[in-house]
């Protein structure tokens, strides 16, 4: 079995509308590389949104993890600039925080 760890997929999106509008969609979940993780991604992603367009409700998280929620009508995903790598919790003991307790 191949080594999981959990991955980020980072997809910045735009709103068709006002391109000016910009944002960036989040996907995580388990995969052995960063190649599986946008192909992961990818494919909840369409899952996703053909349920969405079929008035169907969006599927939930699978085993993996993989999930797309949130999706907002009238945003484009910009697939080609997608970023995956590991997922860096951003409440670890080891990420740096610019504030004192």
């Amino acid at each position: 079995m191949p080594n999981r760890e959990f991955y980020e997929v980072d997809v910045p999106i735009h709103d068709t509308a006002n391109p000016a509008l910009r944002g960036l969609h989040v996907f995580t979940g388990e995969a052995d590389s960063p190649t599986t993780a946008l192909r992961r991604a990818h494919e909840v992603y369409d899952a996703a949104l053909a349920a969405q367009q079929a008035g169907l409700e969006v599927p939930g998280r699978q085993p993996d993890s993989w999930g797309a929620a949130g999706l907002r009508p009238g945003w484009e995903m910009e697939w080609t600039a997608a970023k995956a790598g590991p997922w860096k919790s951003p409440y670890s003991w080891t990420t740096r925080s610019d504030f004192a307790l």
